[in-house]
Formats: C-alpha cells, sequence, structure tokens
C-alpha cells in the first residue's frame, strides 16, 4: 500500500519471497510443497480478526487495529478497504504509532462493540471499535426496507475512539479507502478547519471527521496526536449523507452507548442457558444477528468471499448471499434462543422469493432477494496470501441441488409449530416445494456441497427430498388436507425405500451417492432430520463410520477429495458445521460421552474472540473459509441445545 498501515508487513513478505526465489534459484527447483495454513505471511490470520456489524454491513478488524474488510453500503456491496484479500485494497487504522501487537481485545459484553487495550512504551489506551445503532431517523433511502422497520436501526457509520488510560500515547490515523475492491483509490477533499475529508472515487462518497488534524498525503487521510491520560478522540467514517456523525468525543461516547444499549436489549431477549457453554452460544447469537441484513431479514452465509478453504488454492467462493439449505438451520437456532421475531422476519423473506418456472426456489438469492448471482473472477487482486481467483457472485445459483426443498418445507413446520399457525401465503410455496421433490428426487444433481463435477445420485438430497415430502404431509394435516398429506407421506416412504436400498453398502452405512462407498458427512442429516431413529442399526453404523473413518484428529472432514469428483483440485481442511452435526448425532445414537468430549474439543479451538470460519485446519489449528461463518454458529447452537436438554433429562433422572 505504501503507508504505514502495511509498510512492515510489506518489507517482511519481500524479504521472505525473495529467500524462496534463492532457494528456489540454488536448487534449480520449481515446484513447491502445499502450503500450509501456518505459513508466514503478511495477511493476518483469519480467526485473529474481529467482526463487527449493524445488521446492514460487517466489517473485519485487524489485531493491529487496521479494517481489512468493509464493503458499504451493505453486506454484498464491493469493498472499500479489502486488503483481506489484497493488501493494496485499502484500509483504515487507528492505534498507537509503531506498535501493532495490542495487549488484550474483547467485545464490550453482549455487544459486537470491540475493545482493545495497547501497552506502548510511555502508557496505555484503549480503542473501542463499532457499527453504530440508534434510533430510527426517518426512511433509509441508503439500504431501504422491505420488512417492518424496528424502532433502532443502522447509523451508516463506523465509529471509533481512542483514549489513554495512563501515561502518554500516540495516536496514528491512516485511512486509504480503495473502491470497488480496491481498482478505484480515493480523491480527498479536506475541510479547512482539518477535521473532516471526504473521500469519492467510484460514484460513491464517503465522510471522515475527527477532533484530530488531518492531512491528505496522495490517496489517503492521516491523523498523529500525543494523548494524556484520560484525554480522548474519535473518529467516524460515514457513507450517508444523512448519517448522525459525531463532531465530539462525547457525541461519539454517546453514539457508542446507544449501540451497547441496542445490542444488550436485543440479546435480553434471547434465552441463554445458564451452563458452561453460554458464553459460546451468546456469542453465537450475536453472530447470527450480525450476519443477519435488517431490511429484508435475509442472512448472509458469511461476511467475506474468498478466504481460502485450502491454504493458496482455489476452494474460495463469495459467500456474502442467503442459501435456503440454511433455512431450517436458521429457524432451528432463532427458536431455540426464542429470538421469534428474527425467525418471523426471515420465513417472511423466504416466503417472498421469486421462484423458478416450475414453483421451486433456487439454492440461494441475494439478500435483497435477487436471483442473479453471476460470478465475476477479479484477476487484479493477489487473494488472501495468495489463494486464487478471487470470485465475486456465486455461479453455484444455477445448480440443480434437490435438497433445497426439504430444507425450506422443514423450516415451515418449524416455523409452524412454533407460532400454532400457518399463514394463507406459505401454502401456495409448501405445494410447490412438496410437487417439485416429488419431481425431482429420482434424478441426479450436485448435491449439497455444490460439486462442480457430474450430477450424482447424492444421498443426501435424496434424503432431503424424503425431508420434504414428509414435512409436506404433516403440513397438509395441519391444513386439513388429508388426501394431499397421504399422497406426499406415501412419496416420502417410497424414498426411503429407494434410498435404504441403494445408498447403504455392505456394513449398514450410509453412503455418499449411489454409485461410490465413500463417505460424506451430509449423511449425518439423517440423524438430525429424523430419517430413521438413533436406536437403529444403520443409523448407528452411519454415524460412528463418520466419527471413526471421515475425521482427522477428531474433527469432521465434509468428504475425502481424494474419493469425490468435486471438480476442484487441492485438499481442504475439516468442516466446522460437519464436526457440530456429528455432535447432534452422536448424542442422537445415545454416545452422550463421546458428543460431549467432541463439542468441548470444538469449544477449544474457536477464535479468541469465540468466532468460528467455515473449517478448521486440524494439522495447524488455523481457521480456512470465509468468516465468520453463520452455518458453523447455527449448528453450534443446535449441537450444545441437545447436549444441555440431555444433561437437564439426566439431572432429572431420564
Amino acid at each position: 500500500m505504501g503507508d504505514a498501515v502495511s509498510t512492515t508487513k510489506a518489507k517482511k513478505s519481500a524479504r521472505r519471497d525473495g529467500a524462496a526465489a534463492a532457494v528456489a534459484a540454488a536448487t534449480g527447483t520449481v515446484a513447491s510443497l502445499p502450503q500450509s495454513a501456518a505459513a508466514p505471511s503478511p495477511f493476518t490470520p483469519i480467526a485473529d480478526y474481529a467482526f463487527l456489524s449493524d445488521c446492514h454491513t460487517g466489517a473485519l478488524v485487524a489485531p493491529d487495529g487496521t479494517i481489512d474488510w468493509l464493503c458499504v453500503p451493505r453486506f454484498d456491496s464491493p469493498s472499500v478497504f479489502g486488503s483481506l484479500l489484497d493488501r493494496g485494497a485499502g484500509a483504515f487504522r487507528l492505534g498507537p504509532f509503531g506498535i501493532n501487537v495490542p495487549s488484550g481485545r474483547h467485545y464490550e459484553p453482549g455487544t459486537n462493540t470491540l475493545v482493545t487495550t495497547w501497552k506502548t512504551p510511555a502508557g496505555w489506551a484503549e480503542v473501542r471499535d463499532a457499527l453504530t445503532m440508534g434510533p430510527r431517523r426517518g426512511e433509509d433511502t441508503i439500504t431501504p426496507h422491505t420488512r417492518p422497520p424496528t424502532d433502532e436501526d443502522a447509523d451508516h457509520v463506523l465509529l471509533r475512539t481512542f483514549r489513554c488510560i495512563d501515561g502518554d500515547v500516540e495516536a496514528d490515523l491512516v485511512c486509504e479507502p480503495g473502491f470497488e475492491y480496491g481498482r478505484v483509490l480515493a480523491d480527498w477533499t479536506l475541510s479547512a478547519d482539518r477535521h473532516r475529508a471526504d473521500a469519492t472515487g467510484a460514484g460513491q462518497t464517503m465522510r471522515l471527521q475527527t477532533d484530530m488534524l488531518l492531512g491528505v498525503e496522495a490517496n489517503h487521510v492521516r491523523a498523529r496526536h500525543v494523548l494524556r491520560e484520560g484525554e480522548e478522540v474519535f473518529v467516524a467514517l460515514s457513507w450517508d449523507d444523512q448519517a448522525p456523525v459525531p463532531t465530539t468525543v462525547e457525541e461519539a461516547n454517546a453514539q457508542l452507548k446507544a449501540t451497547t444499549r441496542f445490542w444488550r436489549h436485543w440479546l435480553s431477549r434471547a434465552r441463554i442457558p445458564d451452563h458452561e457453554f453460554r458464553a459460546l452460544i451468546q456469542r453465537s447469537a450475536l453472530a447470527i444477528k450480525g450476519l443477519t441484513y435488517m431490511p429484508t431479514g435475509a442472512t448472509v452465509a458469511a461476511l467475506t468471499t474468498s478466504l481460502p478453504e485450502t491454504p493458496g488454492g482455489e476452494r474460495n467462493w463469495d459467500y456474502r448471499f442467503t442459501w435456503i439449505r440454511d433455512s431450517t438451520f436458521t429457524l432451528q437456532a432463532l427458536h431455540y434462543l426464542d429470538l421469534d421475531w428474527e425467525a418471523d422476519e426471515f420465513m417472511q423473506f423466504i416466503a417472498d422469493l421469486e421462484r423458478n418456472d416450475d414453483g421451486g426456489l433456487q439454492i440461494m438469492y441475494g439478500i435483497d432477494g435477487r436471483r442473479d448471482l453471476t460470478e465475476e473472477l477479479r484477476e487484479d487482486l493477489s487473494g488472501y496470501a495468495g489463494a486464487r481467483p478471487v470470485r465475486t457472485g456465486n455461479g453455484a445459483f444455477g445448480q440443480r441441488q434437490n435438497d433445497v426443498f426439504g430444507a425450506a418445507l422443514d423450516s415451515v413446520l418449524l416455523h409452524t409449530r412454533r407460532s400454532q399457525r400457518l399463514p394463507r401465503r406459505l401454502w401456495p410455496l409448501i405445494q410447490a416445494q412438496a410437487e417439485c421433490a416429488k419431481a425431482a428426487w429420482r434424478q441426479p444433481d450436485q448435491g449439497i456441497w455444490e460439486a462442480r463435477g457430474k450430477p450424482q445420485h447424492y444421498v443426501s438430497s435424496k434424503l432431503m427430498c424424503w425431508v420434504a415430502m414428509d414435512r409436506a404431509s404433516k403440513l397438509a394435516n395441519i391444513r386439513g388436507e388429508g388426501t394431499l398429506a397421504d399422497e406426499w407421506s406415501g412419496v416420502a416412504a417410497e424414498i426411503k425405500a429407494d434410498i435404504l436400498e441403494h445408498g447403504v453398502d455392505e456394513r449398514g452405512v450410509l453412503v455418499q451417492h449411489y454409485e461410490t462407498e465413500s463417505l460424506d458427512a451430509s449423511t449425518l442429516l439423517a440423524a438430525i432430520f429424523g430419517f430413521l431413529p438413533g436406536d437403529d442399526e444403520r443409523m448407528r453404523a452411519s454415524v460412528l463410520a463418520i466419527a471413526d473413518e471421515l475425521t482427522e484428529h477428531g474433527f469432521v472432514l465434509r468428504y475425502r477429495t481424494d474419493e469425490t469428483d468435486d471438480g476442484l483440485s487441492g485438499k481442504e481442511g475439516t468442516f466446522v458445521i460437519c464436526s457440530f452435526w456429528l455432535v447432534s448425532a452422536l448424542a442422537i445414537i445415545g454416545e452422550m460421552q463421546r458428543a460431549r468430549d467432541l463439542i468441548t474439543r470444538l469449544a477449544k479451538v474457536a477464535s479468541p474472540l469465540l468466532l468460528y470460519a467455515e473449517e478448521f485446519d486440524a494439522d495447524t489449528g488455523r481457521h480456512l473459509g470465509n468468516f465468520p461463518q453463520a452455518f458453523s454458529h447455527l449448528a453450534l447452537v443446535e449441537a450444545a441445545g441437545r447436549i444441555i436438554l440431555e444433561e437437564r433429562i439426566e439431572e432429572l433422572g431420564g
């Protein structure tokens, strides 16, 4: 980047690259070993990031105080700070000058506000970071709502305060946006009093307001100021010309206080059990809420795009969209936590979605409900630690994945039972998904993992078609449609018989698809969705086979990449969601001690701030894939809920 944010890291990277080139030249070697997740890199380890959110967009904060990822005005917009994917794609640092490693970081309890403490040679400082929330100020024109607005909403402000708590500390501010994923650097206009600067580029304008004196250096703004004990400064970045931008540190702290009040009031409505997993469940609830797009009720799968599933590899996807398969896990988690408003908002989002010509839902949608998620490669970006390509959009939106029908109908049944009503507007959706599953279940598809190889008769897809017909039958009975209920129940029985005939190996274990004996973690859903009872020998054999044969250091792989035609090269890490599924499945078959042991191990590999990426590299202990991953946290809540329920039953004497 050529500024103070990245100079040191760039020099270290250059030295490493130079050393590697020298070794290659001396030995005459060209090929190298696969990159390790723990390889030295100027890129921050994924698990070391803090997550900020205002339920419209989110930011990632590195330990050195740099915002490495922020898209505005919403989750799926192009990044304005994108150094997560290229060290020259924009960054925003606030921290002590010359100090990069903080003494401690934590969330303000019950919030998504980050507090970072710094020790310098001359003193101590504390930085607070938040995407602020506050009372509604009228209609939001920058990210319009389709759901009924609540009393509080996003301010469209990233607010940071710096306070000296002992001695004296020099605050260092460097802000260098890179609009359109770093393609367009900012043109700055500085106010006469040097407390405000406007950055423009790619048709966007952002305003930086602070009580420090600013200076413009090329395409970035800088400020340095020595604070003594008790002194405090602020900096606010906004992308809405109507945003309530503070002009004094007192106004800044009032805005942070309002943000704290929002998150704590919201969390007070959640049911968080008094249990050793309380902190994990609470942070998961805040992460799930933070990944919710308030204007529509949609939930993004993750905040980021193209964080690699394989170090330095090509398994890099854009997850800033809503997957229908997540719907049932989202509803399970939200209802378990008593967050019924969010559950209803998400259900209404699903009901509003435009469907395919046959009435079926796509596997995924934009957070505004759009259907076209055309995938593009960003060749101008180096990728996280060299992992390319960088993708925006997701080509899987056009795939055939037969599991979508079951996920949608299971979520409708969950919501119907919880709310004790079946809204009229959902019945056409139910009928359409049931008929689509009925027509599609015999056909091969790409499977739950969106394999880019040839279509197969994936067992998990057949299983989810069984879920679709089983739930549709139950919903028809609730509505009083007895004839339809019987018809759909009959189709469910036919699907189950087909799976048990063609999708089970000689050991009685459910396999990945009909043409293989390879294992796949998605068959754990057979236990979670009640396809077979927990005491069925085939169910028990399937769960134990995955636990014993599809794991690395006890953590679960999706599948063996050398046994699966997924259209990609390279190995991948263990999947966090699959490991939590295994916790649930072990509990269901009565292996409570193994379930408790695994969830305890999973708790220990959470990030320092109790967040999870998509994958965990069991060899190095590093997180891989997009971050934070909603699916991982949703599965955590479900698995922890099962463990806690079993423990409560044991306490009551069985």
